[in-house]
């Protein structure tokens, strides 16, 4: 039975991801796994632990701390002010250069003796952000290269990659995943409740409003104000 390794950031999108390959590998075919890699707010792991549970798979997270070292960015260096509105020319200052590079590849590594050759990432490259390592060429190059220098078989899937974030909460709807969203973690303040004025928190809203539904997160920290 082919199985999927999901890369669970406990964010919105690979929350998402999550359930579709839930739906697709069932869930005795899917496990998640999240890296520490030195970012600025530990509560997406949190996040990311708790998603896993209500979804009943299996979670592990990998230390990767040199992100960290390098600094330069809103994510790992808190010496970068955290942005509050879409970036203009250029790539902003939450772009971690390489990262899904080497989680995608770590991921595959860590998949290579267990068996888990098909890899869920929710990155898209409809998201405002731009990221160049969120483009399907990156993804498509990405896979050429991990199986040539793995001698292996692995598929890289990225079911939000044409999305906008209006069809991406369709589809958490869709897959059932409204009760996991209610813990997952978007807010680049690393707020809870989230601060909804940085762009993610906005971005994020913005796809619930176009869609027409309400926010699970929001809503469960309004029923425990």
């Amino acid at each position: 039975m082919s199985k999927a390794l999901v890369v669970l950031s406990g964010g919105q999108d690979s929350t998402t991801c999550l359930y579709w390959a839930l739906a697709r590998f069932g869930r005795d075919g899917v496990t998640a796994l999240s890296f520490d890699y030195g970012q600025r707010h530990r509560i997406e792991l949190e996040c990311a632990r708790e998603v896993a549970a209500i979804a009943g798979v299996s979670h592990a997270c990998l230390p990767i701390d040199t992100f960290a070292a390098l600094g330069g960015n809103a994510l790992t260096d808190r010496a970068v002010d955290v942005p509050h509105r879409a970036a203009g020319e250029g790539l902003p200052v939450t772009f971690v250069p390489g990262r899904n590079l080497i989680f995608l590849t770590f991921a595959a590594a860590y998949g290579y003796g267990r068996g888990l050759r098909h890899i869920v990432t929710g990155v898209a490259q409809t998201d405002y952000s731009g990221y160049p390592d969120c483009r399907e060429e990156t993804l498509a190059a990405l896979q050429i290269a991990i199986n040539r220098g793995m001698e292996a078989a692995f598929e890289l899937h990225a079911p939000l990659m044409h999305l906008s974030k209006k069809q991406t909460v369709e589809m958490a709807v869709e897959l059932g995943a409204m009760e996991a969203l209610a813990h997952s973690h978007t807010c680049y303040e690393g707020c809870q409740p989230p601060c909804g004025e940085c762009a993610a928190c906005r971005l994020r809203a913005k796809g619930f409003a176009e869609a027409g539904v309400a926010d699970p997160l929001i809503e469960r920290f309004a029923h425990t104000a």
